[in-house]
C-alpha cells in the first residue's frame, strides 16, 4: 500500500487532515499523483477541483511541512511555477507539534480553573470569577437575580484526564 493510501486509511490522522483541509483537500489527498512533483494547475485539472481550493489546500499542508514544492522559473516570460508534492512521511511531527499546542492550551485552563473560584446565575448560565462578580455585587447584569457557587471540578477532572491521555500519547507520562 502507498504512504499516501496507507496516511488516509487511518481514521485519526483522516480525521485530523479534514479538520485541517476540509472535504475538497481530503478528495485533493485522495486523487494527488503518487509519483513525481504537479503544479498547481495540473493538479486542479486532474481532480476536477478548484484552482484556488487546489492551492489552499497546498499552502495549509505547506505551513504543517506535509506537502513541499520547488519553482522553476520559465526564462522567456518570468512566470514561476511552483512544483509540488506530498510529505506523508512528516504526519507524524505534525501531529505531535499539533498536540503539544492543545496539551499547552489545556495547562494553561487548568490552572485558571483551579485558581478562580467561580459564580454563576443560575437563569441565564452567565458565569464570572470571584472578582468579577463581586464587582457586580454578586447579581447577574443582565437578570439581576442573585448567582450561585459554580462547582468546576467536573470540568477540572475532564481536563486532567485530557492532558494526562495527550501526555502519555506524546511520551511525556
Amino acid at each position: 500500500m502507498d504512504p499516501i493510501e496507507e496516511t488516509l486509511n487511518n481514521p485519526a490522522i483522516r480525521a485530523y487532515l479534514h479538520r485541517m483541509v476540509g472535504d475538497e483537500g481530503l478528495n485533493l489527498l485522495e486523487r494527488f499523483p503518487r509519483e513525481g512533483e504537479h503544479s498547481d494547475e495540473e493538479l486542479a485539472a486532474s481532480t476536477g477541483i478548484n484552482l484556488n481550493s487546489v492551492r489552499h489546500t497546498l499552502y495549509t499542508l505547506y505551513e504543517r511541512r506535509l506537502a513541499e514544492y520547488h519553482r522553476i522559473k520559465n526564462n522567456e516570460t518570468g512566470w514561476l511555477t511552483y512544483l509540488w508534492q506530498l510529505r506523508t512521511d512528516h504526519i507524524a511531527d505534525a501531529l505531535r507539534e499539533d498536540m503539544s499546542l492543545v496539551l499547552d492550551k489545556l495547562s494553561r485552563r487548568e490552572k485558571y480553573e483551579e485558581e478562580n473560584d467561580f459564580f454563576i446565575c443560575k437563569d441565564c448560565h452567565l458565569i464570572f470569577t470571584f472578582p468579577q462578580a463581586m464587582n457586580i455585587d454578586f447579581k447577574c447584569p443582565d437578570c439581576q437575580q442573585p448567582m450561585g457557587h459554580f462547582d468546576n471540578e467536573v470540568l477540572l477532572k475532564a481536563l486532567k484526564e485530557r492532558i494526562v491521555a495527550i501526555k502519555k500519547s506524546l511520551g511525556h507520562a
